[in-house]
């Protein structure tokens, strides 16, 4: 198909196909050069030197192509057969789901991915795979909630929180799969019961990001929140005397510490189906859970690591030690459409 001629083209008159031809020279080019084109949702400038490491060490070129999760999954589902995308990373585990869903990934069989992987943090037919973790936390401020008072998520519903909690929307995939993963702990009639009573707590209409909610508490628009970890080291990083005292102000508590442990979110990805250069992703993936890539994640953007034993940030460090939910998070996507339902039943905007 490479050598297809320009002749053949007119005679075709149709402009799919000069972009199949086009999609299929980049991609054996591709290939030829020992290049893997990734297709990423992670839009973090520290993860281009991690990248930037993995070409030094292998001579295997990275070429980078970031947009919104959803926008890259309809993309290589739209350019099919001749999709030149090697490797698709996006954040969440529903997201990851979703392309599962979409038929974009292909199991693979690697034994160092599967070692250093524990098999709660990757799909069970390996098509993808985790390479760091966010925890949906507790953050509260300091001056105004006693620390002895926090203990589970469930415990959020209690009255004693009412006009006290501010969150970002339903809409959020983050707070979709905290729901997610409380109906696969608690059941469905639980999980209503507990998202009414949490709603009823709320000190606002959701708005914003997770941000926005840190922010929030750190001002005492409201007293807590459930944001991820990642977020609240910025502010503690930042030239700004505002930033920092917001870093000062907000507390960040593990939930569920003495039965299932604090809800795990990732970032992960897996092997396009249809890439050009398989064995080249593949080699991407290992590399992803390499000591050196692993302190990337950990230092660089303030993630904690799936790779035991790996050095974490001083600021997480200063988060103390946790208990997380060991819950495949592969079941938080199949859970989505239903918690969904239950957050619009219970009025969560």
């Amino acid at each position: 198909m490479r050598k297809i001629s320009r002749r053949v083209f007119i005679a075709t008159g149709t402009a799919a196909l000069a972009v199949a031809c086009a999609q299929q020279n980049q991609t054996t080019e591709t290939q030829e050069q020992g290049e893997i084109n990734l297709y990423s949702s992670r839009h973090y400038n520290t993860d281009n030197r991690l990248y930037e490491k993995f070409t030094e060490s292998t001579g295997i070129k990275v070429n980078l192509i970031e947009d919104k999760a959803d926008q890259l999954i309809e993309r290589i589902q739209s350019e099919g057969e001749n999709s030149p995308a090697d490797i698709l990373i996006t954040v969440d585990a529903g997201r990851l789901w979703r392309a599962t869903e979409a038929g974009i990934f292909t199991p693979i069989d690697s034994e160092i991915l599967k070692e250093r992987i524990p098999a709660y943090l990757r799909d069970t037919e390996n098509r993808w795979f985790s390479f760091s973790k966010r925890l949906r936390v507790i953050m509260y401020n300091k001056e105004r909630v006693n620390r002895n008072q926090l203990s589970t998520y469930e415990d959020l519903a209690d009255r004693k929180w009412r006009g006290k909690i501010i969150m970002r929307s339903s809409n959020s995939t983050y707070n979709q799969s905290l729901v997610a993963s409380m109906i696969e702990a608690n059941g469905l009639d639980a999980t209503q019961r507990w998202c009414k009573g949490f709603v009823a707590n709320f000190a606002r209409p959701p708005q914003g990001n997770d941000r926005a909610q840190i922010e929030g508490v750190a001002a005492g628009v409201g007293d807590l929140t459930l944001a991820n970890t990642y977020y609240l080291p910025r502010y503690a990083r930042s030239d700004d005397p505002a930033k920092n005292a917001i870093f000062n102000a907000v507390g960040v508590f593990f939930p569920n510490q003495n039965n299932r442990g604090a809800h795990v979110n990732v970032s992960g990805g897996g092997v396009v189906k249809t890439a050009p250069n398989k064995a080249g992703a593949i080699k991407f993936l290992e590399y992803l859970t390499s000591r050196e890539a692993q302190e990337f994640f950990a230092l660089g953007n303030d993630e904690y690591p799936v790779v035991a034993e790996t050095k974490i940030d001083s600021y997480l460090e200063g988060f103390g030690a946790f208990k997380e939910d060991n819950i495949n998070v592969a079941v938080y996507g199949a859970g989505l459409a239903e918690a969904v339902k239950v957050m619009d039943r219970a009025g969560w905007k």
